[in-house]
Formats: C-alpha cells, sequence, structure tokens
C-alpha cells in the first residue's frame, strides 16, 4: 500500500524533471521544497518566437509624398581622394594651431591651452570649455566639439574653397572665431 501512495508522487516528479525548469522563487528552502510536491498549473507551450507572427520584417514602400525630401544627395565628384584630404586637413589644423597660439599670447585667460597630439588639436579655456578638432579620414571630414555649438563635421566645399557643415552651411574657420571671440572678448587674427 505504501508503493501505491509514493506513485503519484513519483509522476509529479517525474513530469517536473521533464518540462524546462521554472523561474527561481525567492523563497525559503522549506517552500521551495513543498513547490515541487504540490500540483503545478501546466505552462503553456510558447514559443520565443510567437510575436513574430504577427510582424512584417520586411521592408516595403514608405509611402511618402512626392514633394517629400530624404536626405541631401552626395555628389561623389567632390569627394576629395585621400592626398587631398590629408593635404588640405592637416595644413588647416597646423594654420589654426599656429593661430591659436598667437592668440592665447594676447588673450588672458587662466587655463588657456593649445594641444596638438595624435593628429587632434585640443583648446582648453580652462572653466570656459574646451575644443577639440580632428580628422576623419573615412568621411573625408574634419570634426569639431565645442562648448557653445556642439559636435559639427565640416565638409571641404570645392566653391568656397573652405570646410563647410553641410547642415547650417557655417565656415569652420569663420564659426571658430565667432565662438572664440563670444567667450574670450577678443577677435581671433
Amino acid at each position: 500500500m505504501a508503493s501505491s501512495s509514493r506513485l503519484p508522487l513519483l509522476r509529479r516528479i517525474s513530469k517536473l524533471l521533464k518540462a524546462p525548469p521554472p523561474a527561481p522563487l525567492r523563497s525559503s528552502r522549506r517552500s521551495l521544497a513543498l513547490r515541487f510536491l504540490l500540483p503545478q498549473a501546466p505552462t503553456p507551450n510558447v514559443s520565443p518566437w510567437s510575436f513574430a507572427s504577427s510582424r512584417s520584417f520586411c521592408s516595403g514602400p514608405l509611402n511618402l509624398p512626392q514633394d517629400s525630401q530624404g536626405p541631401a544627395p552626395i555628389d561623389y565628384r567632390s569627394v576629395l581622394s585621400e592626398d587631398e584630404f590629408h593635404g588640405l586637413a592637416n595644413s588647416t589644423i597646423h594654420d589654426l594651431q599656429e593661430k591659436l597660439e598667437e592668440y592665447g599670447d594676447v588673450v588672458e585667460l587662466d587655463g588657456f591651452d593649445v594641444d596638438y597630439g595624435n593628429e587632434v588639436l585640443t583648446l582648453k579655456l580652462g572653466a570656459l570649455g574646451t575644443y577639440v578638432m580632428n580628422k576623419q579620414t573615412p568621411n573625408r571630414q574634419i570634426w569639431l566639439s565645442s562648448p557653445i555649438s556642439g559636435p559639427s563635421r565640416f565638409d571641404w566645399d570645392h566653391n568656397a574653397q573652405a570646410w563647410v557643415y553641410r547642415r547650417t552651411k557655417a565656415n569652420l574657420l569663420k564659426l571658430l572665431g565667432s565662438e572664440l571671440e563670444q567667450l574670450c572678448g577678443r577677435r581671433i587674427q
């Protein structure tokens, strides 16, 4: 008789061993042990991918109006060769470094420092903030991080013969000059 009373218990244990392990409970050992002995509600057999049946992962037409504008097209004829890019970018950054060092002699500002290393030009203005400028060769751009205007990416404009930020049409040297005048109170020469 004792073996017949153990049979339902063994069946439950067998079912528990075949089912995926339940989520761990934050409870004592005693309640965890009792959980295995008590009858459990069957867990539905749900696939982790069942959400995908109601969704379409194929890209289709966007149904945009005909007059809507997409991203600005890139004129690939204007893309510089790598050698041209390095020549223009290095010249711009080195000329700017010299001007900023001269500017530091004229403007009296605690914490003013110009540093160029690893192809990164850093201008520290003490409590007023820091400018960081570097080349991005794959994009053929000069990137500028400004304490006033934030991050900007400048492309070489053949017509203007200058580095221009496409979004705002800002000229790199003019933007930097006006921001430095705003921060330090003197124009850069």
